[in-house]
């Protein structure tokens, strides 16, 4: 009867890692990101560009990274998990999503937002500035890639050592 209580205990503490949030495994370079947005939200960041965000948080945390628009090692959310401090870049994204009776349309020619939390896969909330929801300053917002119609939206990792991970 011993052996069968622990077969069981053992068997649900790994049932309960395996459904932790992404939110309770972050480390390192991602946790710095995301405290680091936490430190300026609601604040305006450098000159307010959606980039500037990406930019100084990186800086921030001492991160390699090109510079651009590659901001750290890729990231594949259909195959990979992606963390909270994980970078996006968006390339003429259009997301449409309906609300009660209303139909919304959002365009992201060439933005910038960092994973702010994870909802589920494939549902975030995003923190970026330069938008029209917040403006210049930075604001937290929902993304669901479920209702990306059209663009190429890229996820990042932050690294010390880009390309080597």
């Amino acid at each position: 009867m011993k052996i069968f209580k622990f077969i069981l205990v053992i068997s649900f503490s790994l049932f309960l890692v395996g459904f932790s949030s992404a939110q309770d495994i972050i480390t390192g370079l991602n946790k710095d990101i995301v405290k680091y947005v936490k430190s300026v939200e609601g604040k305006k960041v450098d000159r307010g560009e959606c980039w500037d965000l990406a930019n100084q948080a990186l800086i921030h945390i001492d991160a390699d990274w090109d510079k651009a628009y590659v901001y750290g090692n890729k990231v594949d959310p259909e195959k990979d998990q992606v963390f909270p401090g994980d970078l996006i870049q968006f390339e003429n994204v259009k997301v449409q999503y309906t609300e009660g009776n209303a139909t919304y349309t959002e365009f992201m020619t060439h933005h910038t937002a960092i994973v702010y939390k994870v909802i589920e896969k494939g549902v975030y909330k995003i923190a970026h500035q330069n938008t029209e929801f917040s403006g210049r300053k930075v604001g937290v917002s929902n993304l669901n890639l479920n209702h990306v119609v059209e663009g190429d939206i890229f996820f990042y990792r932050p690294t010390k050592n880009l390309g080597n991970e």
